[in-house]
């Protein structure tokens, strides 16, 4: 009989003669590495990674892959990672690190192996800033596709309203440049429909003449509950006041008494308030004075250099085995004050929930982007993120922790989510539904069966081809 592993391990070995960049096979010294991202709660065993040199060894791993049989699995730095890519051809486009910024037309090209920081960095040089998002580690291109929430979104709205064209390969190996006046109903679908349509290899930005905000974090002691709905309800009433030159958040954290923590957090309930204002110094420290007069316990804002901004939330740089949810949510009112409230209460049972986000939306992020994509806040007033710990045999914990969250806080979920805030726990085609409006749902389904009609790109938060 013949030998099927062997014969399968040839046919994968003949990739690497069409790649410039590497070719790695399961027992491969790099194998591991090279499909392992940020985070950890979800595990790779594609039959290939190829570890691409440029857009050309892009375009030859899809090609393999549809002729295979095989699905193609794509990831840069892996904060979004969702679905297992077991069998797949996992392209790894960490090393497609092409950055040049035109200082004159206020833009950037990005390769899709930049991370954000990096392009902070080049963008400051000449006086411009991206938008990008909490964190610096997070890799440009998943950010993009999933529309893009940024620290300053009341201002200036999703990051996917300021891309202006997109290097991508599509299931038929081809490679295309897509914008407003190129192929636009694809360029439309990639910016919020995230990996279902291509690999994105580059992109090109626009970038805001900003060099300084005002920003910084306040601090706030949960574990007096009544304190604790003071200060909440007083953070609601506030974002009800701003103009949209002030983004910002508020964290309910319930931390354990763990002796990896800082002592300063171990055993502690806090509510920690982030804020960005673009309009000035002036105006930012005017418009936080109301939050100043609650008495944090920290107090961070003052003026920054846009560059630094990532460093107002300091979201984990290493890796992490983590359950992250995402919800959009309508008006809070007392009600929703006192359920959030108990997650941070020491004396209620239950818990901790660390990482309980609310994110104030609204502002530019309600109006028409200049060019149309597929993201939208579908008219919430904030969005809920959490991220809990869910180390080795403490996933289902983690998990039904999520549930309970939002379980207590459905009167207020309007049953939508944002695409960029998609994990593991929602790769079920209804939840993936729940990411867009109807109408955009129904078009990306259209699109997906005219550009992927076999699912090459199915290793993701799948989109069904109509």
């Amino acid at each position: 009989m013949p030998d099927t592993n062997s014969a399968a391990r040839h046919d994968l070995g003949s990739l690497g003669a069409q790649i410039r960049g590497r070719t790695l096979l399961p027992g491969d010294d790099g194998f591991e590495e090279a499909c392992s991202g940020w985070l950890l709660t979800v595990r790779h065993r594609p039959a290939a990674v190829v570890v691409a040199a440029d857009a050309d060894d892009v375009a030859a791993a899809v090609r393999f892959a549809a002729r295979t049989g095989r699905p193609v699995a794509v990831q840069s730095t892996g904060h979004g990672a969702s679905v297992p890519a077991d069998g797949a051809v996992f392209v790894a486009t960490g090393e497609l690190r092409e950055l040049s910024v035109d200082p004159r037309a206020r833009t950037a090209r990005i390769g899709a192996g930049l991370r954000w920081d990096e392009v902070l960095g080049a963008a400051a040089e000449h006086g411009l800033a991206p938008l990008c998002g909490s964190s610096g580690h997070v890799g440009v291109m998943g950010y993009l596709t999933g529309g893009g929430l940024p620290l300053a979104c009341r201002a200036y709205g999703f990051a996917a309203d300021h891309v202006r064209s997109l290097d991508l390969v599509t299931a038929d190996g081809r490679l295309r440049t897509v914008s407003p006046s190129e192929e636009p109903d694809l360029f439309w679908a990639v910016r919020g429909g995230k990996s279902n349509f291509g690999v994105v290899v580059a992109a090109e930005i626009e970038l805001l003449p900003l060099t300084t905000v005002y920003g910084g974090e306040l601090h706030y002691p949960g574990e007096d509950s009544g304190h604790a709905a003071h200060v909440l309800r007083s953070y609601l009433a506030w974002t009800e006041e701003q103009p949209e030159e002030m983004s910002s958040s508020v964290t309910l954290v319930r931390f354990p008494d763990a002796p990896q923590l800082p002592e300063e957090y171990r055993g502690r309930s806090l509510l920690q308030v982030r804020v960005l204002c673009t309009g000035g110094e002036e105006q930012g420290a005017r418009l936080v004075e109301p939050l100043r007069a609650l008495g944090p316990g920290k107090d961070t804002c003052g003026p920054m250099p846009y560059a630094q901004i990532t460093e107002i939330y300091q979201d984990p740089k290493n890796p992490v085995t983590a359950h992250l949810r995402g919800a959009l949510l309508r008006e809070l009112d007392d009600e929703a004050v006192k359920e959030l409230v108990s997650f941070v209460d020491p004396s209620a049972p239950g818990g901790p929930f660390p990482g309980i986000e609310l994110r104030h939306l609204g502002g530019a992020l309600n109006r028409p982007p200049r060019r149309p994509h597929a993201v939208s806040t579908q008219g919430a007033a904030f969005h809920l993120w959490m991220r809990l710990p869910a180390p080795a045999g403490q996933a289902d914990t983690a998990r039904k922790a999520a549930d309970e969250v939002l379980e207590r806080l459905r009167r207020w979920d309007t049953g939508a989510t944002l695409p960029g805030f998609l994990f593991d726990h929602d790769s079920a085609p209804e939840r993936v539904r729940r990411a867009y409006t109807e109408a955009n749902h129904r078009r990306l389904a259209a699109l997906k069966a005219t550009y992927d009609p076999d699912r090459l790109f199915r290793i993701n938060h799948t989109i069904a081809p109509a």
